[in-house]
């Protein structure tokens, strides 16, 4: 695997571990909603993230294919792009189901590419 791959999938994985700390007192949808503070902070790290796979080779996208690298990118890009149109109850939802997803296929990235050393 490249050094560069592996320093974007610890950038991933490090807004991954922001976007769950700003949250982490957050436990319902009106919580997030009315922390317009945590939600700048959650859609930023989200483009981060985006960012961080788009940087990513195609060989290493196409081996872990079971991340949705191209979903990931189109939210950034939404997010970037048509900051106003957000809908904020889908990035709640995202942050309940997709983030901890998200996370456990980064952390099988890394844990594979350590132990294989």
């Amino acid at each position: 695997m490249f050094e560069k791959d592996m320093q974007n999938i610890f950038d991933i994985k490090e807004s991954i571990n922001k976007t769950i700390n700003y949250t982490k007192d957050i436990h319902n949808f009106e919580q997030f909603e009315d922390n317009l503070l945590v939600i700048d902070a959650v859609l930023m790290n989200i483009v981060t993230i985006g960012e961080s796979g788009a940087r990513l080779s195609k060989d290493f996208r196409k081996h872990n294919d079971k991340i949705e690298w191209k979903k990931i990118k189109g939210l950034r890009n939404i997010i970037a792009h048509d900051y106003f149109g957000i809908d904020i109850e889908e990035i709640w939802q995202i942050m309940k189901y997709k983030i901890p997803e998200l996370t456990l296929l980064i952390d099988e990235i890394i844990r594979k590419e350590y132990t294989s050393k």
